[in-house]
């Protein structure tokens, strides 16, 4: 049996995220498809523009069997920290055979060569980042760099370490190698407009060109599957989004003037001096893009900066981020499933090494349980805390929402797991007959 796993944001599901779906497909033949999705908060550190739920109905109704959800804790780190997490999810659900990832050079010997430089302990390289750190510029930059030199590569090796997706396959790559998975790996070009072109240009657009669109309310149909427009403009109608880093502007900044630099020490990724920059530069902010270039350097991108802010509003204490990194996903949230998934779902809990959540009210009867069995590869303490920052993503997401009577606290406990080819959506609680 062959189980696809695609790890994605769909923010939104487009033409090009269709395209990828269905090659990886073509590329695999897979009987299974499963999606690891960031929830109410992406890898760019920015809010989704609507919530995990509609996202994951948006992808079953595009060919995904199951969606998973890929923690917090993991949804915001930079591409080292977002791949670890997903990869680690379907590494350790034990049945998936196969990813496939989008790629710019699409050059699998290139992005495999460099992801083992990355997982060797070499004295040699570390010598070489370190020189270019103390450039003051940032890590990717710094590691970039060190690469060329420590491979001896012309300048186009330097510009394929410039691509995003790029960046990330090296990371899922990495990452197998860390976990001596045996999940099989291979590469699609990407097409169409590049990661972070802001304008809608052709069939294939970029997910950010077609969030500036819905921002400043010009259509969008075009360049999205029929099902997700639909999905979207019900969900905007229905007051749940759109959600932008800017509708959140006033509570981080009134959020940030409210923090000491001893507390931002204490937090994941404020090091090399980003908290006493994040401290001087909200004395002197009165707008977020203010804010964000004011803390900008050459060391500190704008991505780096914005995840540090949510990293400081979720608490992501730096102790615990090592420990997920070390120790990796904790538990497997479901956002949804097809008929056809439901089947998976029965297979995956006889193998799995990490307890499958369903309804999240149950989540103390699942880890009393799993702890007393063997079977399972989890920490209590960590589990616990991974889990707490999901429910507290969604009860800040929420806040958001541009209708104030869909802001309700707890939505991760009422609502229902989303089934596609059902009329009625309840939630699937098989928890009870599990573990």
């Amino acid at each position: 049996m062959k189980v696809l796993g695609l790890i994605v944001e769909y923010n939104p599901f487009h033409n090009g995220h269709l395209y990828h779906l269905n090659k990886a497909k073509e590329i695999v033949k897979p009987d299974f498809t499963i999606a690891v999705i960031s929830g109410n908060f992406c890898q760019r550190g920015e809010p989704a523009i609507i919530d995990k739920f509609s996202r994951a109905e948006i992808a079953l109704k595009n060919g995904i069997d199951v969606v998973f959800e890929l923690p917090v804790v993991y949804a915001l780190q930079d591409a080292g920290g977002f791949a670890y997490g997903a990869i680690s999810l379907l590494d350790k659900l034990k049945i998936v055979t196969d990813i496939v990832f989008g790629s710019e050079s699409a050059d699998k010997q290139f992005i495999t060569e460099v992801a083992k430089v990355l997982s060797i302990n070499s004295t040699e390289f570390d010598k070489i980042l370190k020189k270019e750190l103390k450039k003051g510029i940032s890590f990717p930059n710094a590691r970039k760099f060190a690469l060329k030199e420590f491979l001896k590569k012309d300048v186009n090796f330097i510009k394929k370490i410039e691509n995003s997706n790029d960046i990330l396959g090296i990371e899922y790559v990495k990452s197998i190698l860390k976990l001596n998975s045996n999940i099989k790996y291979n590469v699609i070009k990407r097409i169409g407009a590049r990661y972070n072109e802001l304008n809608l240009t052709n069939k294939y657009s970029s997910a950010t060109a077609i969030r500036n669109a819905i921002k400043m309310d010009k259509e969008f149909k075009e360049f999205v599957p029929d099902s997700s427009y639909e999905i979207l403009k019900h969900t905007f109608l229905k007051g749940k989004g759109p959600v932008f880093l800017e509708d959140m502007e006033q509570f981080i900044l009134t959020f940030l003037r409210l923090k000491r630099r001893e507390d931002l020490k204490k937090t994941y990724s404020f090091n090399e001096g980003l908290d006493q920059r994040f401290i001087n530069a909200i004395k002197n902010s009165t707008t977020l893009s203010e804010f964000l270039d004011n803390v900008k350097t050459k060391r500190f991108t704008y991505s780096r900066i914005r995840r540090a802010i949510f990293h400081a509003i979720f608490n992501f204490e730096k102790e615990y981020i090592d420990f997920s990194n070390k120790l990796g996903v904790q538990y497997a949230r479901i956002l949804g499933f097809t008929r056809k998934g439901q089947k998976l779902l029965s297979k995956i809990k006889n193998v799995s090494k990490i307890p499958i959540i369903s309804n999240p009210s149950l989540k103390d009867k699942i880890l009393k349980k799993v702890l007393s069995s063997e079977k399972f590869e989890i920490n209590k303490c960590l589990f616990n805390w991974q889990f707490k920052k999901d429910i507290l993503a969604s009860n800040i997401y929420t806040m958001f929402y541009p209708k104030k009577t869909q802001r309700k606290y707890g939505v991760d406990f009422r609502k229902p797991i989303i089934i596609e080819g059902k009329n009625e959506r309840n939630n699937y609680r098989s928890d009870r007959k599990r573990m």
